[in-house]
């Protein structure tokens, strides 16, 4: 017997095995056996399922959370009164807010959304001494990326520094490799906030 036969007998024996491929855009798609069949159409993120509505205070005013954390609710707990939604459409209810479009994709430019977007929302809050949640699906990479982004500048810290002040306070954060890269470039980058 030669290899190609007994590659194809080694092929037929193999166990029929299916994954689910999500591509940036949101698409899904299963694979099967060299087929692939769209199966859901999503938002451009992993949607998180698991209730997760405790915000984490970051500084004096500065929370870090998941979209739950956004709810009246919780907003009303914990006397938040700024609220800056990354990528995730905001709940409507009465507090002062901000909803930033945002893909958690290594090639989002994060560093133009914190200049332009995020930072003066943020200031705006810390000078008035109010508490303001940064939120985006999960509370893991977009919203974590713009407060470390936001105490790198504020603070004049390292990446590092910032990385692991912010981990302290919410564990489970863990920016995009792209959001990282661009973070890190920010302690050689005179930006202009």
């Amino acid at each position: 017997m030669d290899f190609s036969q007994q590659l194809q007998n080694a092929k037929i024996g193999l166990k029929n095995v299916s994954s689910v491929v999500r591509y940036p855009d949101g698409r899904s798609f299963l694979e099967s056996r060299g087929q692939n069949t769209e199966i859901e159409s999503t938002v451009g993120y992993v949607i998180d399922t698991k209730p997760d509505d405790i915000p984490s205070r970051i500084t004096e005013n500065i929370y870090l959370g998941s979209q739950d954390c956004s709810e009246l609710e919780v907003v009303t707990k914990y006397n938040i009164k700024h609220v800056l939604s990354l990528g995730v459409k905001p709940f409507s209810f009465a507090v002062n807010h901000r909803f930033v479009k945002c893909l958690d994709l290594p090639e989002t430019n994060i560093l133009d959304i914190l200049q332009h977007q995020c930072y003066y929302f943020i200031s705006n809050a810390v000078k008035l001494k109010e508490n303001v949640l940064v939120h985006c699906a999960a509370g893991v990479s977009r919203s974590s990326s713009i407060v470390i982004g936001y105490l790198m500048v504020t603070e004049k810290l390292s990446y590092e520094d910032a990385f692991k002040f912010v981990k302290s306070k919410r564990s489970c954060i863990k920016p995009n490799c792209g959001f990282e890269n661009q973070l890190k470039g920010l302690e050689f980058t005179e930006m202009y906030f």
